[in-house]
């Protein structure tokens, strides 16, 4: 494969001839970049020109990487054949080009995954173009449902990004999902309802406990519509929230009172949002406190070290330890905002260990 020494205009959008073109020429690889002064090109086709530049040096680095996992993967079995067991040759190899054994490995994977598409004959040579590098690893990790639809899309000329492989992933993973009722399912594949609104809701259900999942199925199971599904996928992201957060707050680690009830009295008076929010910001300010604690006792003892070994031959260091003053003391003083504004403020706090 010789695309190092290819030509290309890049000035044009991306087009599957064009990229055929720059792999299959000759001569040096070259590209009329527009210039960044000129004023008289549009910000539209300033950036329609550098994306084809882009896009060709992508399927380059995809189509280099390939080869160069194949070229990798080959020495490794012949050092696999003819080496001491231990791959010492092959480690040596990499070495001798700086190349890193993750690096290395990783190359590999992709070879493998380039051939394992193309001997499955979901994709051509040619095909591979159409993918950028991202994409084309990400395809290659995915479900085989997802590669074939990646390659049907791949067939038909499109240009497959990584965003367009995840997009699919994920809809394919809703429209499969059994937190998705039949009734919404249905709605989907004859584009009432477009699938990518569904793809969120399952995700935000996926981290809920069953009993929350079926509630939510439950609700749009019967109101399958637009605005149902919005809404309940936003009740699930404020449920899992609310869940995730609450589990970290130590202070609700208490039998005076039922978590769930109290979520269920949010849902209730509709102010779920804001439950969440003030769990979270709560479990924000105990885990702020504690590093915040150990920031300061850290700060102590640097403190005491360098006023033990500063004396009157280091006024600075002593003054140094003074202006730190207001933030080494037992009572921490901080001023929010710039200093002689008069919207400054001063805020103290008193840092007391308790033992137990």
């Amino acid at each position: 494969m010789h695309q190092e020494n290819t030509s290309m205009t890049a000035a044009m959008p991306y087009s599957s001839d064009a990229i055929e073109s720059a792999i299959q020429g000759g001569g040096e690889l070259s590209f009329n970049l527009p210039d960044p002064n000129d004023e008289k090109i549009s910000d539209y086709e300033f950036n329609q020109q550098v994306e084809a530049a882009w896009q060709v040096c992508d399927r380059f680095d995809l189509q280099t990487d390939i080869w160069r996992g194949r070229i990798l993967r080959t020495v490794r079995d012949r050092e696999k054949r003819g080496g001491d067991g231990r791959g010492t040759g092959f480690l040596n190899w990499l070495k001798d080009r700086e190349i890193t054994k993750s690096h290395a490995y990783n190359l590999i994977e992709l070879a493998d995954s380039a051939d394992q598409l193309l001997d499955a004959g979901m994709l051509t040579p040619q095909e591979v173009n159409q993918f950028s590098k991202r994409a084309f690893v990400e395809t290659a990790k995915a479900a085989p449902e997802v590669q074939q639809l990646v390659s049907d899309s791949a067939r038909k000329g499109d240009h497959i990004t990584r965003r367009e492989v995840r997009q699919v992933a994920n809809e394919w993973s809703a429209m499969t999902s059994d937190l998705i009722p039949e009734t919404l399912r249905e709605k989907a594949a004859n584009n009432t309802i477009p699938s990518r609104y569904i793809a969120p809701l399952v995700k935000e259900m996926e981290k809920l406990p069953p009993a929350h999942q079926s509630t939510l199925k439950t609700e749009v199971e019967l109101n399958p519509d637009l605005d149902t599904l919005k809404q309940v996928t936003a009740e699930a992201r404020y449920l899992s929230k609310y869940l995730a957060s609450a589990n970290q707050v130590q202070l609700l680690e208490t039998d005076d009172f039922d978590l769930e009830l109290a979520l269920e009295e949010a849902l209730r008076v509709g102010c779920l949002n804001s439950a969440a929010d003030m769990v979270a910001q709560a479990a924000q300010i105990e885990q702020t406190a504690v590093k915040l604690y150990t920031a300061w006792k850290r700060l102590n003892q640097l403190s005491e070290r360098v006023f033990v070994d500063s004396g009157e031959s280091t006024p600075n260091l002593r003054a140094l330890l003074t202006a730190l003053g207001p933030v080494i003391n037992e009572t921490v003083q901080v001023r929010l905002g710039e200093a002689n504004s008069v919207t400054a403020q001063t805020i103290r706090w008193r840092l007391i260990l308790e033992e137990n």
